[in-house]
């Protein structure tokens, strides 16, 4: 019977594009991919609630629309936000997972990994969303990553303590993280102002008459602000939740997901035509002891990528190398058709490799010459595209699970929003200037890949406009926020740690995967 159910789990979905014909699916891969995906909606579906809930708060506390109505509107205005997302930021999460996890995701270890961080930002979520408290999903989830990698470089032998997080991407992340609450204190209470100053229309700037909505124009206007909010939060917190189901689907499809089905020959040449433009440029900086290819070549580059690793001879040799196996393996080839499961899983490895690698030497200005970084730049980013995608289906079940959590469970954490930052009723003008500064930051950190909080930026704004009005504000309220802030990084580590070592005891010797 076991075997049963997973012969027809695969076959249900060989004919939609779902499995590659040659991805071997067992019973216990199947049950780790229907887990693994349903976290991964599960934490989409929570943070649906309890981020956006911020998003509806000014439209509902000003009587602008109905609560289910927003709702609603606003599930709907996230579920487009992540079916028009780029990917960017999908990936900049990842990147901060361990280098030797993402290679090796259909490892035990790395089913770990995914299971512990999905779990413990749901756990984090869902006791904040309790008590009410707007906490940032993104905290939740890069203090989860932090977690699995220290644990893993405590667990793994050979590994220094700390190697196993990318700090360099980490504090990229930090300082989005950190930056954007600041933009949103400042600019909201600049912004409240600006309109003081410039909108003569006093109705603007009280706050609602009991149950009254507001003017037409009002109303259109907090809508407008509202469905901006909920939109971007769609397109940049929708996508962290896209990174990590790529990665589940390659970790036990690999036939299906390792490599972008959608890559056709003309691509496949310009990646040729790439890789021997970045050939010499490797040669000048190698030391010229000989051909570093295969394993050996992986290896080198895997060091590399490790935070504390800086760029040798070796490096460049290793690189040259990879290079060379990447043109071998390209040449003459039209698709990836051809290759088998395990040549796609390995060349999948090459090409983040030298993708990843490429990035680091210029990132850290161990390639200087503008026309040389100019040429790795672009063979980077054709590198990228091959492993960076992420597949129609799987932005519309994202898509599906955060406009679904939207509609459900807001009301807690609009209540915090709405009636316990400031001291008097938000008004008309306070939440329009909160809003628009919370939908431009987000806008702008999704188009340059970074994660922000829209619950730090939209609460911190709320906080700011009721400073700038002179409304007062509540230190109880702010102190509950602040210590979510502050204590959600270290329970989350502390979290992704614990669960990753039980993740990992549990798939290694009950469901035997290695």
């Amino acid at each position: 019977m076991l075997s049963y159910s997973a012969r027809s789990f695969t076959k249900s979905f060989k004919g939609k594009h779902f499995l590659h014909a040659a991805d071997s699916v067992n019973f216990g891969s199947t049950i780790l991919l229907v887990l693994a995906i349903g976290l991964a909606l599960a934490f989409e579906f929570v943070n649906g609630f309890h981020d956006t809930a911020n998003a509806v708060a000014t439209v509902i506390y000003t009587h602008s629309l109905k609560p289910v109505v927003a709702v609603v509107w606003s599930g709907l205005c996230n579920l487009t936000g992540v079916l028009a997302s780029n990917g960017a930021v999908a990936f900049s999460i990842v990147a901060l997972l361990p280098v030797e996890l993402v290679l090796n995701v259909g490892s035990g270890a790395g089913f770990a990994m995914v299971f512990s961080l999905l779990l413990s930002a749901i756990i984090w979520n869902l006791g904040t969303w309790y008590l009410g408290l707007p906490a940032s999903s993104s905290h939740t989830l890069v203090g989860s990553i932090m977690g699995v990698g220290l644990a893993n470089s405590m667990l793994a032998p050979g590994h220094v303590f700390g190697e196993g997080v990318n700090w360099a991407k980490a504090g990229d992340v930090f300082s989005s993280l950190i930056v954007s609450p600041i933009v949103g204190f400042v600019g909201a209470g600049l912004l409240l102002l600006l309109a003081k100053a410039l909108i003569r229309r006093p109705e603007l700037f009280r706050p609602p008459e009991k149950e009254q909505p507001p003017p037409s124009w009002i109303r259109g206007l907090l809508i407008l602000t509202c469905t901006g909010v909920s939109y971007f939060h769609g397109s940049n917190d929708g996508q962290k939740g896209m990174g990590l189901l790529v990665l589940i689907l390659v970790g036990i499809l690999p036939g299906s997901y390792a490599l972008n089905p959608s890559t056709k020959q003309e691509d496949i040449q310009k990646i040729v035509a790439m890789a021997q433009q970045a050939g010499p440029i490797f040669e000048r900086h190698r030391d010229q002891s000989g051909n570093v290819t295969g394993q050996i070549s992986t290896g080198d580059l895997s060091d590399f990528l490790k935070t504390k690793s800086t760029a040798t001879p070796r490096t460049y040799d290793a690189a040259s190398g990879k290079n060379q196996d990447i043109i071998k393996e390209l040449s003459n080839r039209s698709s990836y058709a051809g290759l088998s499961v395990e040549e796609k899983r390995r060349f999948r490895s090459d090409i983040y490799l030298m993708s990843e690698s490429i990035n680091k030497l210029v990132k850290t200005k161990k390639i200087t010459d503008a026309n040389e970084v100019k040429v790795l730049a672009q063979y980077s980013s054709a590198l990228s595209k091959e492993t960076k995608y992420i597949p129609d289906w799987v932005k519309i079940a994202v898509a599906c699970a955060l406009g679904f959590g939207t509609m459900v469970g807001w009301k807690r954490i609009v209540v915090t929003v709405g009636e316990r930052i400031g001291k008097e009723h938000l008004n008309y003008g306070q939440g329009a200037s909160a809003e628009v500064i919370a939908m431009t930051t987000i806008g702008l950190a999704d188009r340059f890949g970074l994660p922000v909080s829209t619950t730090h930026v939209l609460s911190s704004g709320i906080a700011g406009t009721m400073a700038a009005n002179r409304s007062g504000l509540q230190a109880e309220t702010l102190r509950n926020i602040l210590l979510a802030w502050v204590l959600t990084l270290p329970v989350c580590v502390l979290l992704g740690a614990g669960l990753f070592s039980a993740s990992f005891y549990v798939i290694f010797h009950i469901l035997g995967v290695r």
